[in-house]
């Protein structure tokens, strides 16, 4: 099958277009720069705000892979909105039997945040114009991701934590590979067109649960203190210090963190008939994923302070 996957360079996207053309699929991956992309597939120019590069793109397609975002941007709302109405544009004038996109978890009379009412925006204008399978998650436990990375920097640089109260708040974790399998067993298939699936590991866990696992198992000792006076300006200025995420994903990120992202339907199971690891399997596999990158000399899994 012809796959088009857009944001192949992301972290998800990456894995993605290996997963996909390991399977044996025909995949094409969408880049603003592919005379330097060098993973799966065969690069093809394109960009979210260009439409006529998003026509040529999609010509010939049969699926289309939708794993934009524009979190980094202040005005992101409005650019994932736009991207959006125009991939959909294009998808259904190239005649695409079926979008997948990944999105965010979130209960809908929840008051969300602007970060996960632009991913369900997105959702439904792919869906109101084109065939499309949504998958929603909540963390993607996997070395690069930022949610994840979070995390470990946090362990990692900080030997006690005064910590803002979405640390009691729960998710729903799930590892980089449970995603990309669900991404790929859905392509194609007609009865996963026009659903929506949540995905997420066994069962959820609030921030500081996994906080504390990660910290066992990198035999670390850490104190952590949530405090109710952390206000989310406080508080992403606080991660933007301790972290390497920027001001502007910080700030959209930690809005996120107050809302309670966790799965409700488990259909996707049945459909696939795979199931996610846990957290403690998917957070040793993003550790060993990291160690490997980094050689011997920058293994993160040895004891600290």
């Amino acid at each position: 099958m012809k796959a088009l996957v857009t944001g192949a360079t992301g972290f998800v996207g990456r894995h993605l277009a290996t997963a996909l053309d390991d399977a044996g699929h025909d995949v094409t991956a969408m880049t603003r720069h592919p005379d330097t992309y060098r993973g799966a597939g065969t690069a093809v120019a394109g960009d979210i705000g260009d439409p006529d590069s998003l026509r040529a793109a999609l010509e010939g397609q049969e699926v289309a892979y939708y794993l934009v975002h524009s979190l980094a941007s202040a005005d992101f709302v409005e650019r994932d909105r736009a991207g959006a109405e125009a991939f959909a544009k294009a998808a259904s004038d190239a005649g695409v039997r079926q979008v997948v996109y990944l999105g965010g978890l979130g209960d809908e009379d929840d008051d969300l945040s602007d970060h996960l009412r632009s991913r369900r925006e997105v959702e439904r204008i792919l869906s109101d114009g084109v065939p499309t399978t949504a998958l929603r998650a909540g963390i993607v436990v996997g070395d690069g991701s930022i949610s994840w990375e979070i995390l470990r920097q946090l362990l990692e640089r900080l030997p006690a934590m005064i910590t803002p109260r979405w640390v009691q708040t729960r998710t729903q974790p799930i590892a980089l590979t449970d995603v990309v399998t669900y991404l790929v067993a859905v392509a194609g298939r007609e009865d996963a067109i026009g659903r929506t699936f949540e995905v997420g590991g066994p069962e959820p866990l609030t921030y500081r649960e996994m906080l504390e696992t990660v910290a066992r198992m990198t035999g670390r000792r850490r104190l952590i203190v949530p405090v109710p006076v952390l206000s989310p300006r406080l508080s992403s200025h606080w991660l933007r210090l301790v972290t390497d995420v920027d001001l502007d994903t910080a700030g959209s990120l930690i809005d996120s963190m107050s809302n309670e992202v966790v799965v409700r339907d488990r259909s996707i199971e049945e459909l696939t008939g795979h199931k996610a690891m846990d957290f403690t399997d998917a957070a040793a596999a993003a550790l060993a994923a990291r160690a490997r990158r980094l050689g011997p000399s920058g293994s993160c899994s040895s004891p600290a302070s």
